[in-house]
């Protein structure tokens, strides 16, 4: 299905902000906890310090994946400067799988966000042959469109974002009269 103006990744800014439109091809589901994560959800910083399980569905194993986590909220959504910060990067996942399945690039580093509301995007591509895939030498301004055009990744097949905000944020945007 083709991102329409409804689509949750569309009104998120998830589309624009850091892929551009794409038709969503794959099942990736997930979960923190067992607690699943639907597009615009919230989540506390607590319960997202450990990597989550990030599932494929398909049938065939032969197919690879490559997952990019990313805040393209850093370090205030208000300004920022840090626009994508890497999360995660896991490639070679085979489908029917978890991300557990693949290989760690860079490892997992739990959301921190210090001020405002803060988008965390799972970017999910398909792989059309197992390469070597290098760690970035940095994780704030990783750009994901570049990083597919140079991996030769093409477009998503699946996307999803959660949002958070530190642990005693209190839910909205304030403004100052």
């Amino acid at each position: 299905m083709l991102n329409t103006p409804r689509d949750p990744l569309v009104v998120g800014h998830v589309v624009g902000d850091i892929v551009d439109p794409f038709i969503t091809t794959a099942s990736l589901r997930v979960t923190y906890n067992n607690k699943e994560v639907t597009n615009a959800s919230e989540f506390k910083p607590s319960q997202v310090m450990n990597p989550p399980r990030a599932q494929i569905s398909g049938r065939d194993m032969r197919t690879l994946y490559t997952l990019v986590m990313v805040d393209p909220d850093s370090p205030s959504p208000s300004n920022p400067t840090k626009r994508e910060y890497l999360h995660w990067l896991v490639t070679d996942i085979p489908e029917t799988t978890d991300a557990s399945f693949g290989n760690e690039i860079v490892p997992y580093e739990s959301p921190r966000p210090t001020a405002g509301i803060h988008r965390f995007v799972f970017i999910l591509f398909r792989q059309s042959v197992k390469q070597t895939t290098y760690p970035p030498g940095w994780r704030p301004n990783f750009c994901t469109k570049d990083f597919a055009d140079y991996y030769n990744l093409g477009k998503p097949v699946a996307a999803m974002f959660f949002n958070c905000q530190r642990e005693n944020g209190c839910g909205g945007r304030r403004y100052i009269r």
